[in-house]
């Protein structure tokens, strides 16, 4: 696990560039609205805490990072508040609505088709780029800063038992885990993947590595496997559940509606698998993005 005192810094970091985001009861669950951050997703969190313990002489040489859209924007928005250049390899499937986010933040995307992608992050790619690279999820200073969530909860929910997270990566349960497991191991962490990109319970089955084709709208959560995660993910996580596509794409009108809180498919999934866990003890559901295509989101509420 990541150590209290990295996930305390860090948080102290970014907690000028961030909002400590609330929590609103829906179906009996606390929702914590991580999509009203500034970029509409977590991400931010850990994108400020990791450039603002770079070195100066590194950090003013710009960011670049790889995303499928929400990391993007969240290094954008970092480097444009920080006055440094951005770049970002992106899928040139991203969402149209995240390429413009990271525009609007002065960053300059780069589109690549998905093994493009893969084979840039694997070969270490930015290494032969002039900016400073930060790994999405697999930094350790990124994860510090999304354990923000963590203590935000545990000073929030006095009677925390238990709390769902959407997992991609990995960096987001990671850290709020970390957090969560060092202050108060007693509350269940559980992560949520959907069936149409189910890496981490097949990489846990298999004992290793695996590769998977995405077939979700949660193109938030279709990171690949890193086996540097492998561990971590073992050690904070009690337990996986996984949602059906089809509920996936119910739950996002249903929050609409019942919450009015506008979720992209990663955000939702938390919420979509509050219908696996029985009611009792008190939960939080983690939203952890809003970046929703908008035609996606008006198909969906038709």
């Amino acid at each position: 696990m990541l150590e209290i005192n990295r996930i305390r810094a860090a948080a102290e970091r970014a907690r000028p560039y961030v909002y400590r985001t609330p929590l609103v009861p829906v179906d009996g669950a606390l929702l914590k609205l991580e999509n009203l951050q500034p970029t509409g997703s977590f991400k931010v969190r850990g994108f400020f805490a990791a450039a603002l313990a770079l070195p100066e002489e590194k950090r003013s040489r710009g960011l670049i990072t790889v995303s499928a859209g929400n990391a993007a924007q969240a290094c954008a928005y970092a480097a444009h508040a920080l006055g440094v250049p951005c770049r970002v390899v992106m899928y040139e499937t991203a969402p149209a609505t995240k390429i413009e986010g990271v525009k609007r933040w002065g960053g300059s995307p780069m589109l690549m088709p998905r093994p493009a992608l893969l084979d840039w992050l694997a070969n270490q790619g930015w290494e032969s780029e002039p900016e400073t690279f930060i790994h999405p999820f697999a930094d350790t200073e990124v994860m510090a800063g999304h354990g923000g969530i963590g203590l935000e909860l545990l000073e929030d929910v006095e009677d925390l038992a238990r709390v769902l997270v959407p997992v991609g990566g990995g960096g987001l349960i990671g850290g709020t885990a970390s957090a969560l497991k060092a202050l108060r191991p007693a509350v269940e962490v559980i992560g949520v993947q959907s069936d149409g990109y189910p890496l981490w319970t097949r990489a846990l089955e298999a004992g290793g590595p695996v590769s998977i084709t995405p077939d979700t709208i949660a193109d938030g959560t279709t990171a690949p496997f890193d086996a540097r995660m492998f561990e971590l993910m073992k050690t904070v996580v009690d337990r996986w559940l996984t949602v059906p596509e089809p509920r996936l794409r119910a739950a996002i009108p249903e929050l609409a509606v019942a919450g009015k809180v506008v979720a992209e498919g990663a955000g939702a999934l938390a919420y979509a698998a509050l219908e696996q866990v029985p009611p009792g003890p008190q939960t939080v559901a983690v939203i952890s993005g809003g970046n929703i295509d908008p035609k996606l989101l008006a198909n969906l509420l038709s």
